[in-house]
């Protein structure tokens, strides 16, 4: 059998390049954390080393015991209370995102969300509302994040806090959050579109607009996208309603002389019915589906099975523009995945392939997000603390990637994944002594202490307020 190749060229020497392309990032963007009378660029480092450096869930304790030099009040005071503002480093990372990996042909944006479960009423946003993360409505906050895909590259470049109705329409706990006042209640697909074109203004370049189910069933969000000389690739539901071919429309004739006068437009009677894509797939002839090779995975080489037709979707019960429904299965897989696309016609089956499955890697991102730059690992409250927590974390996959592009040219296989291994080991750690330890174990246990005391007091507090409306004054009260 023949022996199995790959290029791996790594050696000790070629580590600390590691180590020169976090130094050059944090000198490129310590700029944004200081101003005329206060820096916080210290502290920048260090959250974005605890960010680098911890392992599982995280927090600004476990960041503070692993980052030289720190402890978790200066972090606290960093995310929660300093000055900085987040926007000009987003406006960076894409510059640098655009300098990566950045391709007009191969690049592609993707709009989704991403729900963090959150307990209590006081973190800003939080409410009970649709986890995609769970499958179920939850207690949690929502984040809509704007992505970038280039082949198997891939990171996040933007996000917005989605701040529910209630939430836009309740001055008390906007101002204990810290909501500025100019932030009024927008859609999720509002905030996508947003960074959507806030993106296009930067110069990001890409080919197309890829987008989830939620986002991509809107006939608004995709005629707006249209509107603008964009390519999308729209997920759909499967009980999607479609026309292969445009039904007549109009007004129809009043029936009788009663009755109020028709003035909507409507699909007139005797016109066929929309179907659903699902159905659909099965109507189509062997000769509509391509058998195309996507990539390499671990395991094999993935094929899937692609129909391309030109449908009519419904729209407020008419007929839309024109587009193509795309029917996708995997070879092995028994998910079927639909889409609308408004690419050109002349569009090749090789390149929707290519589109259709580029939002598989915007979910790898949030893995990676989640799993490496600690994306969902916070404790903060307030509307300035969530997108300094947030730009951080994607700062932190713009340096995994930089350096995955750097010592990938000699380990053709390595991941964001090996690079966050060989972060843990070859950043400076603080030395903790036995002393030390006891210490952080003390805090833990008087932080622990005075969270149940808290707890015990609210409890008894709900008792009192439960007994008090059966004592018998009361109840003789309630008679009179």
């Amino acid at each position: 059998m023949r022996p199995i190749e790959f290029k791996f060229d790594l050696g000790l020497g070629d580590l600390p390049a590691a180590l020169i392309n976090l130094k050059r990032l944090y000198n490129n963007y310590t700029p944004y954390f200081r101003n005329t009378t206060h820096s916080v660029e210290v502290q920048s480092r260090q959250y974005l080393d605890g960010l680098l450096l911890n392992v599982g869930c995280g927090n600004i304790s476990l960041y503070s015991e692993k980052v030289p030099n720190c402890n978790s009040q200066s972090l606290n005071h960093f995310i929660s209370d300093s000055p900085w503002h987040h926007l000009p480093l987003i406006d960076q990372i894409q510059a640098d995102i655009n300098a990566l990996i950045g391709d007009v042909n191969n690049g592609s944006l993707h709009l989704d969300e991403s729900g963090m479960s959150k307990s209590g009423k006081c973190s800003v946003g939080v409410k009970r509302q649709y986890n995609g993360n769970l499958g179920k409505v939850d207690s949690c906050q929502v984040g809509v994040f704007l992505g970038y895909v280039n082949e198997s590259y891939r990171t996040l470049i933007d996000a917005r806090l989605y701040l529910p109705e209630d939430w836009c329409e309740d001055p008390e706990r906007r101002e204990k959050c810290g909501v500025p006042p100019d932030v009024v209640f927008k859609t999720k697909a509002e905030l996508g579109l947003e960074m959507l074109l806030h993106a296009i203004e930067n110069n990001v370049p890409f080919g197309w607009v890829g987008m989830d189910a939620f986002y991509g069933q809107q006939p608004w969000l995709r005629d707006r996208i249209n509107n603008e000389g964009i390519i999308y690739v729209a997920d759909i539901p499967a009980n999607t309603r479609v026309w292969l071919s445009p039904p007549k429309v109009g007004i129809p004739e009043r029936k009788g002389n009663r009755g109020r006068v028709p003035t909507k437009v409507r699909v007139l009677e005797g016109e066929p019915r929309p179907i659903e894509v699902r159905k659909l797939k099965d109507q189509l002839e062997e000769s509509q589906w391509h058998h195309v090779f996507v990539r390499d995975t671990e395991r094999k080489k993935l094929w899937t099975n692609i129909a391309c037709i030109r449908i009519f979707p419904v729209v407020d019960k008419l007929p839309g523009e024109e587009v193509w429904l795309i029917i996708r299965i995997d070879d092995g897989e028994s998910d079927i995945k639909y889409q609308f696309s408004n690419a050109p016609i002349d569009t090749t089956i090789k390149r929707f392939a290519q589109m259709s499955y580029s939002r598989y890697w915007v979910e790898r991102a949030f893995q990676d997000a989640k799993g490496i730059a600690g994306l969902a690992d916070y404790q903060v409250r307030s509307w300035t603390a969530w997108h300094h927590h947030i730009t951080m974390s994607l700062l932190a996959m713009l340096a995994i990637l930089m350096i995955n592009l750097d010592l990938g040219r000699k380990a053709e296989l390595l991941t964001v994944q090996d690079v966050k291994e060989i972060l843990e080991v070859i950043l400076p750690q603080k030395e903790i002594t036995a002393q030390e330890v006891l210490n952080l174990i003390k805090k833990k246990h008087k932080r622990r202490y005075s969270a149940r005391i808290s707890h015990h007091k609210r409890q008894k507090s709900s008792i009192k307020c439960v007994d008090c409306r059966y004592r018998p004054s009361n109840v003789g009260m309630e008679l009179m």
